[in-house]
């Protein structure tokens, strides 16, 4: 087993796409970022096990945000605003960022840290099931992030691409699930969830109307750039 190759539970693989070594370094570089509520919502996650995309991917969803001069972003599934921190930070202060999450806690926790950092005004946080926000608000969108559970991701993005506006972006995380998208045998509990990111990446990347493609940071951002 090389060490890109990390046993999991059962019989399974889980490949690492980026080496450890490679990801500390990189972050390493990043010396502009630590803001005291970013750190805070870090340590959050860190203790309750709560997935976020954490720093890496956090400063690139910013950077892609910034390069379209994103200023309505739209976030299927919010959790307590960690990726909406990046994305808030710019779109400017005319810019807006709606976050989705059923969890009202998480709308509390989210308010609390992103007032902290001075971002909530730029936020506009709905409580409900992310397709049911989505669905009622009106217009396009320069960026869809989708951050939902896996299951969904095909739904998600049948459902996004046709209200980015050409040149937008359709982000979303975790496409690369562990590796076991390029698994032929892979044995595990989330293999439905496995065959839905599947589905995802192959529908995205057979689209005619985005030019695609997937960063295989962490756990993998695929970015599609609407034409």
């Amino acid at each position: 087993m090389d060490d890109f190759q990390t046993p999991v539970s059962g019989d399974s693989i889980e490949l690492i796409p980026v080496n450890p070594e490679i990801e500390d370094y990189m972050r390493s570089l990043l010396t502009q970022t630590d803001h005291p509520i970013l750190v805070e919502m870090e340590e959050f996650a860190r203790l309750r096990n709560f997935p976020i995309v954490n720093r890496l991917v956090g400063v690139f969803l910013e950077t892609q945000a910034r390069m379209i001069n994103a200023k309505r972003v739209f976030e299927f599934g919010s959790g307590y605003g960690y990726s909406a921190y990046w994305f808030a930070r710019a779109v400017g202060a005319d810019g807006c960022v709606i976050c989705s999450d059923a969890d009202a806690t998480n709308r509390e926790r989210a308010e609390k840290y992103l007032s902290a950092a001075a971002l909530w005004q730029r936020i506009e946080f709905c409580v409900d099931r992310a397709q049911d926000v989505f669905a009622r608000t009106d217009g396009l969108f320069d960026i869809c992030y989708n951050d939902v559970d896996k299951g969904y991701y095909p739904e998600i993005w049948q459902m996004a691409k046709h209200r980015i506006r050409p040149g937008g972006l359709y982000i979303a995380d975790n496409v690369l699930w562990h590796g076991r998208v390029a698994m032929k045998n892979c044995q595990n509990v989330e293999y439905d969830s496995t065959e839905a990111i599947v589905e995802h990446n192959r529908l995205i990347f057979s689209d005619p109307d985005f030019d695609t493609f997937i960063n295989p940071t962490r756990d993998g951002v695929i970015v599609a750039r609407k034409k």
